[in-house]
């Protein structure tokens, strides 16, 4: 039943006087505009926006928090003040700069993102957040008269890349700015509401549980969809406390609902089969309650289980997931269309389509094929010809024609557009996405599909956790269409309910604060505000709010321990002596003996490392273990890492690098080699003749070959044994040592011992937390002044130095390491193709660890700037590891040569032949290096020939497909 039909007389009475109170408002005027009633939630939210509070907004996807936003909008426009939307991804940005100029009109309504500048001075501005954050920087007048700003998907401040900018505005942004941030749901919305209230005012907390689509939690077994739970329970009914958990049995909290056991008695029959090594699981199938949605054999896969799950009448084999087609007709079939399946994988993304097609599925009529044949060919009429194969267009064409689409980053942004227009108007029946379609976009299903509950990180592969789980399904169901939603998990050998469940039952997740000074926002601050008052503006930020909140537990728990040890110290009392002295000489007894055998294991590994550290090109080794073991030549030397891993070609012709787990002893250069120069890991022909080599060397008689071993010899451990005999002497000699209780006062002390570190500990992480921000400013300015970007004035007040201001106008990962390029004149000898493929080792981030030697530049003065950046970043790495700061990443070449190509007029299949880069990663690369080729033309101070050189660049590179994916109006 609606709330609405529930409330009491007093809750009717309060609305009746609401509702004469707001009689002329503009929240009421702004109900006007609207299709729909305002849910309790936005009503709430909207009032404190019209009193001309702050507000934060923490609710489910799909619940209509933009709502909200979008009456700070009106209020705007209709009081004759600024506002400013912001959010997290240009592709968001995009969507909502088209809704609203539709809703306003295009007169009224801008965007700003890192390439794109359409109508920026309107009264209202959508745009990234790093565009705000740079306009507060640089004290923008586009900010005058601004008196809103919404930030959209707040919640991702906890973004390690990039949620420092978050609270980098809400920090900068002038008081009178009401800043209205929209969130997902978050386990600790009070706390942020607190944070904000202290820097930005009063601020109204809203949050909300409730879906406005009821979301059903499925498994599918095969092509058979079963209840995830045993009884009727929607995402309003399941408990949202951070601590609801599901044991491994199926046994619930009092809030958690309980597990279909028929999920259960499937998990327990694939492990029994496991166990006895045998593949006659049981099928999985009916028995679910409350939905429906099942296929009707679940009798005879019962049958099939009493029996033993024997297999008798045919192969049953294992629960194995349904292949892609089979989930979409099972789906089709069920009336659960339109459905997003979010594979982690882009590779994996496109080739569910092509299995799909492959399969003969059809979702579309004629009718609905020849009207996304006629969008589709109007949106891509100006795509070039030349670039349509290398950009999969005709593949991608006709999975639209049937209904079908993948959606992840390495697309075209503008194929990624149709996509998502042709899925709103449900003619693109199933889509096939990377987990970046939940941040933000607005494009949701009736069905969301998680074929996996793990994902790679860049790292390994790792579950996925409750947040993420729950932003992901958040997107089955749509407001106004679907009367109920649905997630569905697909079963795979070794699922566990349970662990399905659990992530189902906790939909909540904390936001913590990623925040972090750097270089150039440190020198920004300094420059307006001065060091003093800078580290207190940085003792604001939520990071510093979260870290001196967890102090006051802390600093609680010491007390409690102080008391324990007090206690401890008495019981371990002993009349003959000290006990707390003889303890002392037993833990150094202990210590030493134990040292003593670390000692040996670590001088054995830094003997491995300075033979790993020692080797160089040509080297031929044998490696002893691991996946390395055999014969191998040595390609790139290491010498100067702390861990050293060279870079070596095996005998199966595999390039890799060594680990020091591969060696249990120092390594023996058996042989040498010649690498040939411009030698090629990934060329076939090199690897064969650098191995023919090898093998011609290995082949020759052992007392021929060169050998080099270092002399890794092991320290005398003598004094170390003298040591330990004299703390047993003086062990004995001690009066405590005669007592009859020692034992007992021994573990006494022991448990004061093991309390004690911890309560230390403890300490330390209290001191650790307090100021840390702060003394990661303070260490930042040092490093900066070392450099001579900052100085002292007259009055010993810090203040950039020239080379400071300019890097305060360049924003990036590596902004000082660009910063001092500049000073250097890196880029003083570049035309404008050189430049523009320079750059790219400024911005590019392989998904991978590059591998082989470095590539040889596209020309003389390339290579020469190239090997000035990166001795530079050696130097400031050496510098951040001596101020104990973040390293700066290393200079990336792999896009130096397809933008190279691109910029001279290459095609776009020329200039990604012989890369992996996708066309899509390709353009979304270009347009970086398109921005940061736009802030290098308005640094300071720089030679106005470099400032045309740079723009050059920029017209260059921003053609053709590149120039076809930016937004229009």
């Amino acid at each position: 039943m609606p709330a609405s039909e529930m409330i009491s007389p007093s809750e009717r009475y309060m609305a009746a006087k609401n509702r004469v109170a707001d009689q002329g408002t503009d929240l009421t005027e702004f109900r006007e505009t609207l299709a729909f009633a305002l849910d309790d939630f936005q009503d709430t939210a909207c009032r404190a926006v019209q009193a001309g509070r702050g507000v934060l907004v923490a609710a489910p996807t799909g619940a209509g928090k933009t709502i909200v936003g979008e009456f700070a909008v009106y209020l705007a426009l209709k009081r004759g003040y600024k506002a400013f939307y912001t959010t997290p991804i240009k592709a968001l940005s995009n969507q909502k700069f088209q809704e609203l100029a539709a809703k306003y009109g295009a007169e009224n309504v801008g965007l700003l993102t890192g390439d794109t500048s359409i109508n920026s001075e309107a009264p209202v501005v959508v745009m990234t957040t790093e565009v705000l954050r740079n306009m507060l920087y640089a004290d923008s007048h586009t900010l005058a008269g601004l008196a809103y700003v919404v930030m959209d998907e707040v919640h991702y401040l906890a973004d390690r890349f990039r949620g420092a900018v978050w609270e980098e505005v809400i920090i900068h942004l002038p008081s009178e700015v009401a800043v209205i941030s929209l969130s997902a749901t978050v386990s600790n919305a009070e706390e942020f509401g607190a944070w904000l209230g202290t820097v930005r005012g009063d601020t109204a907390v809203v949050v909300s549980e409730h879906r406005p689509v009821p979301l059903w939690q499925h498994v599918m077994v095969r092509r058979d969809l079963v209840d995830l739970f045993a009884e009727n329970v929607a995402f309003d009914e399941i408990a949202g406390s951070p601590e609801s958990s599901t044991t491994n049995h199926g046994a619930t909290g009092s809030s958690t609902p309980k597990i279909n056991p028929e999920l259960l008695k499937l998990a327990r029959t694939e492990s029994v089969s496991i166990g006895r090594g045998t593949s006659h699981g049981r099928r999985g199938g009916g028995g679910s309650r409350g939905r429906g949605y099942q296929n009707q054999g679940s009798a005879h896969e019962e049958r099939g289980s009493q029996r033993g799950g024997q297999n008798q009448g045919g192969s049953q084999g294992w629960a194995k997931a349904a292949s892609r087609p089979q989930v979409i007709r099972a789906l089709d079939s069920q009336d659960l269309l339109p459905a997003i399946t979010f594979i982690f994988s882009r590779a994996a993304c496109d080739a569910a389509v092509q299995q799909c097609a492959a399969a003969g599925l059809w979702l579309t009529s004629p009718d609905e094929q020849a009207e996304i044949a006629r969008r589709v060919d109007t949106a891509c009429a100006e795509l070039p010809d030349s670039d349509r194969d290398v950009l999969g267009f005709w593949g991608w064409r006709d999975g639209l024609l049937r209904g079908l689409a993948a959606h992840h980053a390495g697309m075209l942004p503008s194929f990624k557009e149709v996509v998502e227009d042709l899925f709103a108007d449900g003619l693109v029946r199933a889509v096939f996405a990377t987990e970046t379609l939940a941040l933000g976009i607005n494009m949701p299903a009736r069905t969301v599909i998680l074929e996996k509950l793990e994902k790679y990180n860049g790292e390994a592969h790792v579950s996925i956790t409750a947040g993420e789980y729950t932003q992901l399904t958040g997107r089955a169901g749509r407001r106004g269409i679907d009367v109920e939603g649905h997630a569905v998990v697909l079963w795979q050998p070794g699922t566990d309910p349970a662990a399905v469940g659990g992530l189902a039952s906790k939909r909540t997740y904390p936001l913590n604060s990623s925040f972090r000074p750097t270089y150039n926002m440190s020198i920004n601050l300094v420059a307006q505000f001065g060091r003093a008052r800078t580290r207190d503006i940085l003792e604001s930020s939520f990071a510093q709010f979260q870290a001196d909140r967890s102090v006051v537990d802390l600093a609680r728990q010491v007390r409690s321990r102080e008391e324990s040890l007090a206690g401890y110290e008495k019981s371990m009392t002993c009349h003959l002596g000290d006990f707390n002295e003889y303890a002392k000489l037993r833990r150094e007894l202990s210590d030493h003996e134990s040292g003593a055998s670390k000692s040996k294991a670590k001088q054995r590994r830094d003997a491995v490392v300075d033979s790993v550290a020692s080797l160089r090109p040509g080297d031929l080794i044998m490696v002893p273990g691991g996946r390395n073991a055999g014969y191998a030549v040595v390609l790139d030397a290491d010498s100067n890492a702390r861990v050293p891993r060279p870079g070596i070609l095996g005998t199966d012709r595999e390039y890799r690098r060594l680990s020091l787990h591969d060696f249990a002893g120092p390594v023996e250069v058996l042989a040498q080699v010649r690498v040939p120069k411009g030698f090629n890991p990934k060329v076939p022909k090199d690897k064969r003749n650098l191995l023919a080599a090898v093998e011609a060397k290995l082949a020759e008689p052992s007392q021929q070959r060169p050998h080099r071993s270092a002399a890794f010899g092991y320290a005398d451990s003598g004094s170390e044994n003298e040591a330990i005999a004299t703390l047993r002497r003086n062990l004995r000699a001690h009066p405590c040592h005669g007592c009859s209780e020692r034992e007992d006062h021994a573990r006494w002390s022991e448990r004061w011992w093991k309390l004690r570190k911890e309560t230390d500990g403890i300490v330390r992480a209290i001191q650790a937390r307090t100021n840390t921000i702060a003394r990661t400013f303070d260490r930042v300015i040092d490093l900066l002044a070392s450099y001579g970007f900052v100085v002292a004035d007259d009055a010993g007040n810090l203040r950039p130095s020239d080379d400071g201001q300019r890097l305060r106008r360049v924003y990036g990962e590596k902004d000082l390491l660009i910063a001092l390029a500049l000073r250097q004149g890196a880029f003083a000898d570049l035309d404008a193709p050189e430049l523009a493929a320079f750059v790219t080792s400024l911005v590019y981030q392989s998904k991978r660890d590059a591998e082989g030697t470095r590539p040889r530049m596209p020309s003389v003065s390339l290579e020469q700037a190239v090997e000035d950046v990166v001795v530079l970043w050696s130097r400031l790495q050496d510098a951040e590891e001596s101020h104990k700061l973040p390293l700066t990443s290393e200079p990336e070449l792999g896009l130096v040569w397809p933008m190279y190509k691109w910029a001279k007029g290459r095609s776009l299949q020329d200039s990604l032949h012989g890369t992996d880069l996708a066309a899509g990663d390709f353009v979304r690369w270009t347009k970086q290096v398109i921005d940061l080729l736009g802030q290098l033309s308005q640094v300071p101070s720089l030679p106005t020939e470099f400032a045309a050189v740079c723009r050059q660049a920029m017209d260059l590179v921003r053609r053709g497909v590149v120039a076809y994916s930016a937004v229009v109006d």
